[in-house]
């Protein structure tokens, strides 16, 4: 709280000599913050008010709540740049759960440095390079995330080397603590790592291929994993754009042995702004975990199941964004519990409403 309230205070001071003298050149210090509040009904009625296990975003059952809430303060000037970004709310609650407490509340802490041109390297805690979604939820098409941004990494600790030859391509390789990971687990010695490219043909496409690769539990239970991000960006039309992904991941079945599971999980996007106000998305998606890798059901097909959703913004100013939607999974097996039963099914219907300034 105490770091919270210096940022606040810095942040007044910083705009408070902006405004009294226009003519002095623009600080290399910039703040922001930014507010999502929510509330989601679950039709199966969550007697814990907590949606199903997979779910980390609008994720709390018939309840007004903040999914995020942060504070960032971003330096850049010449050859150096850095975020500091401390935040609030369900989302770290649930999706920062397994880090030490005192670092739930970091959504990034990084500084980067040009080492030649076109040549950065950047370290700390960062957005992940795997996807087209983050945790702030006015950056995304969708007002839900989809089934395999929440289960794969939203952040990763640790240094990225970042290569932008001209306008179209982009390189980087990585070396991070883990799979969505802060702090190392014990007896965890094992280097990961990642690879991005992008390619940007136009202002209308861009083609991205991340990759993660590593060893996410202790050395003793060693077992890899590699796993593969593709996605792509398309600007059809001035109203019209999609996005499509495919995601696949394998690790080995056992530690130390040649066998390997393997899941994969399709996902579309179509947007369409009606006009600069309204907008509606709708999102069909797939996970199939057969073996259950990712998320355990203990159900004869594993994690097996389809989503579909819905949503319609309203942007009555330029910097609030009020969203509305329903959203439907349907499993292969009985794995959402419904009162004393299960069900194969689960609907839900959330609105949220974010400001950022």
């Amino acid at each position: 709280m105490k770091a919270i309230s210096v940022l606040c205070l810095a942040s007044l001071i910083s705009m408070k000599g902006m405004a009294q003298d226009s003519t002095k050149p623009a600080s290399p210090v910039t703040f922001s913050a930014y507010v999502e509040t929510y509330y989601s009904y679950d039709f199966n009625n969550p007697a814990d008010h907590i949606k199903p296990g997979f779910i980390y975003s609008y994720n709390r059952h018939n309840e007004v709540n903040v999914n995020l809430a942060y504070l960032k303060a971003s330096y850049s000037k010449d050859n150096i740049r850095g975020n500091v970004t401390l935040m609030a709310g369900t989302y770290p609650e649930y999706n920062l759960a397994p880090e030490p407490t005192v670092l739930r509340h970091i959504y990034e802490a990084n500084v980067g440095v040009k080492l030649a041109k076109n040549l950065w390297v950047d370290a700390g805690v960062m957005p992940s390079h795997i996807g087209f979604e983050s945790a702030v939820g006015k950056d995304c098409y969708t007002l839900t995330r989809s089934i395999v941004a929440d289960n794969t990494p939203y952040y990763e600790a640790g240094a990225k080397l970042t290569w932008t030859p001209n306008d179209q391509w982009t390189f980087a390789a990585l070396y991070v603590n883990g799979w969505q990971r802060i702090a190392l687990l014990n007896d965890n010695q094992t280097p990961c790592g990642g690879t991005q490219i992008t390619y940007k043909p136009n202002d209308k496409v861009l083609l991205n291929y991340s990759t993660y690769f590593g060893n996410d539990r202790p050395d003793s239970l060693y077992q890899f994993r590699f796993y593969n991000d593709f996605y792509g960006t398309f600007n059809l039309t001035e109203k019209w754009s999609l996005i499509a992904g495919f995601d696949y991941g394998m690790q080995q079945r056992t530690p130390h042995s040649g066998d390997y599971a393997t899941w994969y999980a399709p996902t579309l996007i179509a947007h369409y702004a009606i006009n600069q106000k309204y907008a509606l998305t709708g999102r069909v998606e797939a996970f199939k975990d057969k073996d259950q890798v990712v998320y355990t059901t203990d159900t004869p097909h594993g994690f097996d199941l389809m989503g579909y959703s819905l949503s319609f913004d309203i942007a009555p100013a330029k910097n609030v964004l009020f969203r509305i939607g329903g959203r439907l999974f349907s499993a292969r097996d009985d794995m959402f519990r419904k009162e004393q039963l299960y069900t194969n099914n689960d609907a839900s219907v959330t609105t949220a409403l974010m400001l950022s300034f």
